[in-house]
């Protein structure tokens, strides 16, 4: 798989993970995640995987200032049911960056390490999803894309190339401008808080 070459410029983060550290998967259970994981595990690149990712790690690292955030202890709540929108995207990779998951997660070792549980749907709260720290501390998590739109005929090529009409020229101008808008939004504007709110509580 290919990736965009600004992937590797979108900022990063470390997570400690206690299941991966106990099974010796990952050496003092520190894994590194990056916005080309989180492309490859939804298969694609688009605002709402960038969101998904922006708004993890922020609130990941709001939630764990002063330490590695634990992979596995934290909960994650959706306004939305799972099958609304574009639920079932940003969850899958909210619950790829923290562990957690509803019903198909690891179910522990001898009551440690559990990852089911910890995804609730149609949950009260407005945004676009909520983190909890177990153990305590909350971050409620939105995005304003609309402030960083795609340039006015993305529309229109998007439209032309999913009927066959668009000449390989203009297939090859609408993936510019796709993926243009998502480094605009994850490079130029990761640290504006006018796109990203994120509101400790």
């Amino acid at each position: 798989m290919s990736l965009q070459a600004f992937f590797d410029r979108v900022p990063r983060i470390v997570l400690h993970d206690p299941l991966a550290d106990f099974l010796g998967a990952a050496r003092d259970g520190r894994i590194e995640y990056g916005y080309s994981d989180a492309v490859r595990f939804a298969g694609h690149s688009c605002p709402t995987v960038a969101m998904a990712y922006a708004l993890t790690v922020k609130g990941l690292q709001a939630l764990f200032p002063d330490t590695l955030p634990e992979r596995g202890a934290v909960r994650a709540s959706f306004p939305q049911a799972a099958a609304d929108g574009v639920t079932g995207v940003v969850s899958g990779v909210v619950g790829f960056l923290t562990g957690a998951t509803e019903h198909t997660g690891f179910k522990g070792l001898a009551g440690r390490f559990v990852r089911h549980g910890l995804v609730d749907y149609a949950a009260p709260g407005e945004g676009a999803f909520r983190l909890t720290r177990v153990g305590g501390g909350e971050v409620a998590l939105a995005a304003r894309l609309d402030r960083v739109p795609a340039p006015v005929h993305t529309r229109e090529l998007l439209a032309r190339c999913l009927a066959g009409e668009a000449s390989p020229a203009e297939r090859e101008e609408f993936k510019t401008l796709w993926q243009g808008r998502v480094r605009r939004l994850l490079i130029d504007h990761w640290d504006d808080a006018e796109v990203w709110e994120v509101s400790a509580r």
